[in-house]
């Protein structure tokens, strides 16, 4: 049972280049002001009046012009803008409602997915179809893993501890948010993009999955929120602009087996259930306030991102 037609050496370079230019624009924009308005302030406003009413036209041939690509890109640039802002302005980091922002922004961004997610089981295309110039294919995985990302919502934890890191980048850290939840996440992620967008999910599924975990793991720890919303507007505001690139330019199909839909929505859901089976236990027995505690604080994982921001 594979997930994709596999493709030549040509194929993996081209995934490859474009995980490493994700990983290049996200560092210009963490580490320099400047870089972080120019891509997510200056170019969009560019993008917005002169290309994308043309590329991401309502209706287009190309599969751009949905709601969905539409809400995704300017909430994937909010949350790169708020969180500079609290990067930035120091006044904000002392600000209850500011910290709230970054969680309440993910919690949207995982919620349009679910909607997206029981939308095409809604579309009752039980053997695949072409939709708004997308290819899908309805089943019980939509239900299960739109499921799975409500789980994902729930799980968040811990913002109330967010800080900003003490060297020049001034990242915007989340201690609590450890590796346990980033791969939750992930398979969450990688389910949606494997059942809604299922022909591009191997550039918008693993590639830009890879390009936020890669740095959150071995460039900044703690910063993963930073990084996935960085690296999803960029990839947003590329396939607004080139929306031939999964179709045409480079395209990766899935196998369109129906196995394969079901799996990955099945470990995706088994995973966020047992997070949130365990964020339970644990809340229950150390007796925490999840709006107002954390939950990781003993763990290696939170004490090393504290020890080193």
């Amino acid at each position: 049972m594979g997930l994709y037609e596999v493709p030549g050496l040509t194929g993996w370079a081209i995934m490859i280049f474009v995980l490493f230019a994700l990983m290049a624009f996200n560092e210009l924009g963490r580490t320099t002001k400047w870089g972080g308005i120019a891509l997510f302030l200056v170019v969009p406003i560019i993008l917005t009046i002169t290309v994308w009413p043309t590329t991401a036209a309502p209706g287009n041939e190309y599969g751009t012009g949905t709601w969905f690509n539409w809400v995704k890109t300017y909430s994937s640039l909010a949350g790169c803008l708020g969180f500079m802002a609290i990067r930035y302005i120091p006044s904000l980091q002392k600000k209850k409602w500011a910290l709230a922002f970054p969680a309440l922004i993910l919690a949207l961004n995982i919620l349009e997915a679910c909607i997206r997610d029981f939308q095409c089981f809604g579309y009752q295309a039980w053997t695949g179809a072409y939709i708004d110039n997308l290819w899908l294919m309805s089943g019980p995985w939509n239900i299960m893993n739109g499921i799975a990302g409500l789980l994902n919502i729930i799980t968040i934890c811990g913002w109330v501890g967010i800080t900003i890191s003490k060297d020049k980048s001034k990242d915007m850290i989340w201690p609590d948010m450890i590796w346990v939840w980033i791969i939750a996440y992930d398979l969450w992620n990688f389910a949606y993009t494997y059942n809604c967008i299922a022909d591009h999910s191997f550039y918008c599924g693993v590639t830009l999955l890879l390009a936020c975990t890669i740095p959150a793991f071995f460039i900044k720890k703690g910063a993963w929120l930073q990084h996935r919303a960085s690296t999803l507007a960029l990839w947003c505001m590329f396939i607004m602009t080139m929306p031939t690139f999964a179709d045409r330019i480079a395209p990766v199909p899935t196998t369109h087996n129906p196995r394969a839909f079901f799996m990955v929505s099945l470990i995706a859901l088994l995973f966020n259930a047992g997070l949130a089976f365990y964020q339970i236990r644990l809340i229950v027995k150390k007796k925490l306030n999840p709006l107002k505690d954390e939950l990781y604080t003993d763990t290696n994982s939170y004490k090393k991102i504290v020890s080193e921001n």
